[in-house]
């Protein structure tokens, strides 16, 4: 799930690395496949009611595979339709294995693929001049609107394009995670490489309750085992530092005083959870189903 990489170092190396180690220690995937599997299925129901076709816009579909199980759950509902599923993306690298994937998976016959490298403003951009507003039945933001410059704009842009009983999903961390307390109490004390909003489900429900836009949402937990990371000289655990605190070399870099409060908030009861002798961070998400 590369889209969920929330921030870019001046080491692009360094951070793949890191974001590697995430999802090694965390249960983001489980997660994520417990979702698609107990809940999509009910939330596609209606998408491709009375159609001869199902459009699917994928925004921040990194190298695809969240994208193809969706995909594998709107054709097990939707026997032999065709479906066009269009792909924002901004890395070229993510694109090409993004297509690599496709090449190399069966039964995607009824599926029309194009990819587009760009951003989501850069997308919004483009068919507002073209004047080609594009209907869709599902449009999915999985991770990725930490990456928005205006995320109240782009939320209220993406529904406007939503078709009769279309859905948007998005998902980004809960509100009840240990990311919105860590960003809530260190954003101030720490660098900031590139554009990453700092965005829980929290602020995404309410910017959806101001623009009266209706929705549900479903928090499922997760949780990331940084014991790692408070063992001196452990790689894994300073590649999750960096990625906790989006700093490279966090563990190298960062002044003494912040990194000694750091360590010691991660240990506590609203960040973590000590369970089986491991230190487990809460890294719960939100799965936020928007209705047209």
């Amino acid at each position: 799930m590369a889209s969920s990489m929330r921030s870019l170092f001046s080491d692009h190396s360094r951070y793949v690395e890191s974001f590697r180690r995430f999802l090694n220690n965390s249960t983001e995937h489980q997660c994520m496949q417990e979702f698609m599997d107990k809940k999509l299925p009910g939330i596609i129901a209606r998408i491709g009611d009375t159609k001869s076709k199902i459009n699917i816009l994928s925004i921040g579909g990194g190298a695809g595979e969240i994208d193809l199980q969706i995909l594998s759950e709107v054709q097990a509902q939707y026997s032999g339709i065709h479906i066009k599923n269009e792909v924002v993306e901004p890395s070229a690298e993510q694109i090409t294995k993004y297509k690599e994937l496709v090449a190399k998976t069966s039964n995607l016959e009824n599926i029309k693929f194009a990819w587009h490298k760009e951003t989501a403003s850069e997308y919004q951009d483009r068919v507002m001049e073209k004047k080609e507003l594009q209907k869709w039945d599902f449009i999915h933001m999985i991770q990725m609107l930490y990456y928005v410059e205006d995320i109240p704009a782009t939320l209220k842009f993406f529904h406007s394009l939503l078709a009769k009983n279309a859905m948007i999903l998005i998902v980004v961390v809960s509100g009840s995670s240990g990311w919105d307390k860590l960003w809530k109490k260190y954003k101030s004390r720490l660098p900031r490489n590139d554009l990453c909003q700092y965005v829980t489900s929290s602020n995404v429900t309410q910017m959806l309750d101001n623009l009266k836009i209706k929705y549900k949402c479903y928090d499922l937990l997760s949780t990331m085992d940084i014991s790692d990371c408070f063992i001196d000289g452990n790689e894994n655990g300073d590649l999750l530092l960096d990625f906790l605190t989006e700093t490279c070399n966090f563990i190298t870099t960062a002044p003494p005083a912040l990194k000694e409060e750091i360590i010691k908030d991660l240990q506590e009861p609203e960040f973590s959870v000590k369970k089986e002798g491991k230190i487990l961070f809460n890294n719960n998400l939100s799965f936020i189903v928007v209705e047209a």
